[in-house]
């Protein structure tokens, strides 16, 4: 049987550790890239953009609606790295703390 105070201290770390590596998420940086590099896009943790990279052959007002395509074809990769980042950052903040509840799958609880 289960001691149920164990499980409730070890919920109460996991979320003190979950709390103390999500303050730190606005540390992680992903970069996307489009159009063979000629527009980059870097995001963090939080899944803000903080910088935009644009080759300057691309700064052509006649190609405007390219230009954004590429921006947000480089934003949302970035976006998708930044969320495999953050899955392994908050995984790895509670390894081995959980219980191992057959049935009961944790993983995607971040």
């Amino acid at each position: 049987m289960f001691d149920i105070m164990s499980i409730m201290n070890k919920v109460k770390e996991a979320q003190a550790k979950i709390k103390d590596a999500q303050s730190k998420l606005v540390y992680l940086k992903a970069e996307g890239e489009s159009g063979a590099g000629m527009v980059k896009v870097t995001v963090n943790g939080n899944r803000n953009v903080i910088s935009i990279e644009m080759d300057d052959s691309i700064v052509n007002l006649s190609d405007k609606e390219m230009l954004s395509d590429l921006i947000v074809a480089a934003t949302n990769k970035a976006l998708e790295q930044i969320e495999v980042k953050i899955k392994e950052e908050l995984k790895s903040a509670t390894d081995g703390m959980m219980p191992n509840i057959p049935g009961m799958d944790f993983g995607n609880m971040f």
